[in-house]
Formats: C-alpha cells, sequence, structure tokens
C-alpha cells in the first residue's frame, strides 16, 4: 500500500526538499521513514511544513535514506 503526504500550511512552503528527492528516486514515504526510523506521519509533516526544526538525528537519517547530504536535504 502507498501512502501520499496531503495538505500543508496554508501560503507556506516546506523548507525541505524531501518531497523533491523522493520523487526524483522514486522513493516512498514508508521506505523513507524505515530507514530514517522516524513514523510516516511525521516525515509527512515535515514534507508539508506543518513541522519544522527536526533533530540532528532525523536529519541524518532522512539525508541517508535519500542517498542525499543535510544541506543538500534541509538548507
Amino acid at each position: 500500500m502507498l501512502l501520499y503526504c496531503h495538505g500543508g500550511k496554508k501560503g507556506g512552503r516546506a523548507k525541505n526538499k524531501i518531497k523533491f528527492f523522493r520523487g526524483k528516486k522514486g522513493l516512498t514515504l514508508e521506505y523513507v521513514a524505515y530507514v530514517s526510523k522516524t513514523s510516516i506521519s511525521y516525515l509527512c509533516q515535515l514534507e508539508n511544513g506543518n513541522k519544522t526544526n527536526p533533530s540532528l538525528k532525523i536529519m541524518e537519517g532522512i539525508a541517508k535514506a535519500l542517498e542525499e547530504t543535510i544541506n543538500e536535504v534541509f538548507f
């Protein structure tokens, strides 16, 4: 079963590129959440800009799952 994130802040944009890299590489939310050891729900909220300021540990895990650097994904 594939899950999708919907929504986001009205008038706002996520300040990270999780969704961009995930889509570019054809990765599922489930895969990135599993590899980064975070929940699908939290990952989705980060993608949509509903959550900000993830911990360094979370950023490292997500960057690893996306095979990118923390700077590329979050800054």
